[in-house]
């Protein structure tokens, strides 16, 4: 990305606002980076455990397998999942409160004895399956934005910075080599000027 500047005082405040702003910025970037790279590692990891208790949950849910069959599929659904936003890092992120279900009565006396725990373990499972979504989801939001927050570190430090600093080192030198012609051009004019004197003297 080239800077767009003219050689001149007014483009050298400017160029030398714009660079003074980008360093006091980069640290706080690179702050928020760090801490976006240290919650992507949390959520990944939690991610990652929620996915191990899912599958022991369905290995349970396997091991029932043989008496699903006999299982009401409509005794149990999920009503509604209530979800809040958390800020990490200027990042809003979902964040899991409740998850409401809708059961069917059932007849504890006709049914089979194990329909209250498999009620339970369907419960566990949808609680724990929404949960690892949610954690996918957060862990997706955050590495996001630490993708983009890393783009704006490099653009600043490997484009920006530099940029500005070459363009305001060619302005200056610029600058000086017009005042060093200058100084030149009048002790020339100086000179000849002197010399026309005393040629008119004699």
């Amino acid at each position: 990305m080239a800077i767009k500047f003219q050689y001149n005082k007014t483009s050298l405040g400017d160029l030398g606002k714009q660079l003074k702003m980008r360093q006091k910025a980069l640290p706080t970037i690179k702050s928020k980076e760090s801490a976006l790279r240290s919650e992507v590692k949390k959520a990944k990891d939690s991610a990652a455990d929620y996915r191990r208790r899912l599958d022991a949950l369905k290995a349970e849910y396997d091991y029932m397998a043989a008496l699903w069959g006999e299982f009401e599929s409509d005794l149990l659904r999920v009503g509604d999942v209530r979800l809040a936003t958390q800020k990490i890092a200027g990042v809003r992120t979902p964040v899991l409160e409740e998850v409401l279900f809708e059961e069917k009565p059932y007849d504890l006396f006709t049914s089979p004895v194990w329909y209250a725990d498999g009620v339970e373990l369907l419960k566990r499972l949808a609680r724990l399956g929404i949960e690892f979504e949610v954690y996918n989801r957060k862990m997706e939001l955050l590495d996001y934005a630490r993708r983009k927050t890393t783009q704006k570190v490099n653009l600043y430090e490997k484009v920006q910075i530099p940029g500005y600093e070459d363009a305001i080192r060619k302005i200056k030198r610029f600058m000086e080599d017009e005042e060093n012609l200058s100084k030149s051009a009048q002790k020339i004019v100086k000179t000849k000027q002197q010399q026309a004197g005393e040629g008119a003297m004699l």
